[in-house]
Formats: C-alpha cells, sequence, structure tokens
C-alpha cells in the first residue's frame, strides 16, 4: 500500500513538492488555510511550471482539504506530514496534524529556518524530521498555481537535504530521499544542524534585501552597494553559526569561510564572491525571481524576518558574536513590513 502523505501548506514549496509527488503518482493530501487555493484547486487541478516544457503540468490525483476538514483524516492516518507553512505558523500547524499521525508517522519540516525544535515540542524529537530545500526558488503566484523560477540543481547542486536531528541515517530518511529524487537533486545528510544554518545563511543574505528593496534578487546582486551588504549579513551569520559550533556546509557553491572573512574586509575574498554572485544573465526568470520575503511583502504578508536575520541577531548577542548588519536588516524590513516604510534601493544604498 502507498503511504499517506499530507502536506500542511499548499504554498510555494509545499505545491510544489506535494504536486509533485502526487504527479509521481505517491498518494498526497494537502491540508492549506485559504479557502481561494483550496477551492481552486478542486476545481481545476494544482497548476505547476518551470523553465522547461517538461516540468509544466496540471495535478488532478490528490486530495483538497481546508484546515477546517483536517479531522476527516481521522479515517486516513498520515504516515508522513510534511509541514510547509511559514516559521511562525509552525506550532499550530503541527498541533493540527499531529492527531491524525499513524502510530509509526512523522513530521517533517519542509520550511526555511530552525522550525524542528518546535515541532519536536509539539510530536517529540522521535517523529520529527528536517529537510532542506536549498536554491529551488518557487512562488505561489496566484491561487492554484505554482512556478519554479530557476533550474533544476540536477547533477550541479543537491536540492534537497534530508536528515535526523540525531544524525544518523535511517530507513525513513532514505526513503524520503528516494521520494525527493523523483522531483530534482536529494540527499541523506548526517548534519542537519549544519545544513539547517547554512541555508539559514543564504536565506538571511538574499530574502530580507530583495523584500527591503522591491527589486528581484538579480537586481540586487547586480547592485555593488547592496550586494556588499548582502556579503556582510551572511559574513555575520557565518561567524554567529561557528560560534553556536555548526559544521556548516557550502553556501551557493561556496566555503562560508569566504564570506566571513570578505565581510570582515578581505580583499580577495570579496572579489571572488562579487565575481560568483554578480548574475550572469543565464536565468530566463530573473526579471520575476523574488525569494519568499520579497514574495510577502509584495501581497502584504507578515514575513519570517524575526526567524531569519531577527534570529542571528539574537543567537550572536547570546553567543558574544555582534551581527549589526543582520540586526539593521531585520529592523528596516520589519518597517516595511508594518507600511512605515515603502521599498526601496536606497534603504541599503546609504
Amino acid at each position: 500500500m502507498k503511504k499517506k502523505i499530507a502536506i500542511v501548506g499548499c504554498g510555494a514549496l509545499g505545491g510544489y513538492v506535494g504536486g509533485s509527488l502526487a504527479h509521481l503518482g505517491h498518494d498526497v493530501t494537502f491540508v492549506d488555510p485559504w479557502p481561494e487555493n483550496v477551492e481552486t484547486i478542486r476545481a481545476r487541478g494544482l497548476e505547476l511550471d518551470g523553465v522547461t516544457p517538461e516540468e509544466r503540468f496540471t495535478v488532478r490525483t490528490l486530495r483538497m482539504l481546508h484546515v477546517t476538514e483536517a479531522q476527516s483524516l481521522a479515517k486516513t492516518p498520515v504516515d508522513v506530514a510534511m509541514v510547509s507553512m511559514k516559521s511562525y505558523d509552525t506550532l499550530w500547524a503541527t498541533a493540527l496534524i499531529a492527531p491524525y499521525l499513524a502510530p509509526g508517522g512523522f513530521v517533517v519540516s519542509l520550511q526555511n529556518c530552525l522550525n524542528e525544535e518546535t515541532i519536536a515540542g509539539v510530536v517529540g524529537w522521535g517523529r520529527t524530521v528536517g529537510a532542506v530545500a536549498s536554491l529551488i526558488s518557487v512562488d505561489l503566484y496566484e491561487a492554484g498555481r505554482v512556478r519554479r523560477t530557476i533550474a533544476k540543481g540536477g547533477d550541479k547542486h543537491t536540492v534537497f537535504r534530508v536528515g535526523e536531528p540525531h544524525g544518523r541515517i535511517t530507513p525513513r530518511v532514505e526513503e524520503l530521499v528516494g521520494w525527493l529524487r523523483g522531483i530534482d537533486s536529494a540527499k541523506a545528510t548526517t548534519n542537519l544542524w549544519g545544513e539547517r544554518w547554512s541555508k539559514l545563511v543564504q536565506n538571511a543574505m538574499g530574502n530580507p534585501v530583495t523584500a527591503a528593496t522591491g527589486l528581484t534578487s538579480s537586481d540586487c546582486l547586480r547592485d555593488p552597494k547592496i550586494r556588499r551588504f548582502a556579503v556582510r549579513i551572511a559574513g555575520e551569520a557565518v561567524r554567529v553559526g561557528q560560534a553556536l559550533g555548526y559544521p556548516l556546509e557550502k553556501i551557493r557553491g561556496i566555503e562560508p569561510e569566504r564570506y566571513a572573512r570578505a565581510a570582515e574586509g578581505d580583499a580577495a575574498a570579496l572579489a571572488e564572491l562579487e565575481a560568483a554572485l554578480t548574475p550572469k544573465g543565464d536565468n530566463p526568470r530573473e526579471k520575476i525571481q523574488r525569494p519568499s520575503m520579497a514574495q510577502d511583502i509584495l501581497k502584504g504578508r507578515r514575513t519570517e524576518i524575526d526567524a531569519m536575520n531577527g534570529l542571528v541577531a539574537r543567537r550572536g548577542a547570546e553567543a558574544g558574536v555582534p551581527a549589526p548588519a543582520n540586526a539593521r536588516i531585520a529592523e528596516i524590513v520589519t518597517r516595511v513590513e508594518r507600511g512605515t516604510l515603502k521599498p526601496s534601493p536606497s534603504l541599503l544604498q546609504e
């Protein structure tokens, strides 16, 4: 029998992964809080799109539930629940799905930021797994429609990294990796926490600058002042992660120490990073590619700034490693989110 998969949150990443798994023949049920999204998918299916024709298809072989209908899962307990909500929604989303887990069922954090501890607080560490999606860039651009705005990683970049909090490779992790390989490159990791913090660094340097400026990712990286500010953010986050004891992985294909040295004034490291980060014009969708935080600002929604740069600044203070650029960008994005500032490149160019 097929294992029953529940995706809590049919947004950009949850919709992309869950829709792709359903397209591959898995038994997928979505639980989502947005009524229009639920009704649209029920009526016409979930439309997925990518940068190649093969990535464009509509999925109708899935079950779509509003959060108010989650109790119907009591009839078909869930083997694997993937929570794919914003970090600030992790607690209630996990509590929502927890009563419907099968006896051997578990919860996967398919999210940005570090949310495994919150999930474990509800279901226990033994039922908690992490899945890091690195450099994937997807957006829910309207109800029932998700698109990927960069090419698949393939053999050039491992997109999905799945691991247990305790670091051992288990059969359930290997099974998840097998599923995700049907979507893009995937691996089991013994270093979930290092992968998580490394992805946090990646998010911290890319998400808030687009949210604060209103620019696309490519336009931010083409601006020398904004690009160097992003490098400062990343360098601080690397130093905080190192102080906390995380074994960091490469960030956008570059050793984390290079970011830290560039942020601290190493001219050679900065030149290396600028050459690597400056867009080459090879992404056909770069004019619409924005990370999740910039999408949230455009949609008038709350961002994850507190769980990204805010977390870096707080953990840095606790570890005695100041992170002023992270604290500053967290302040700016919070004001933009609340409407007291308008997104503008001038907010960072100064």
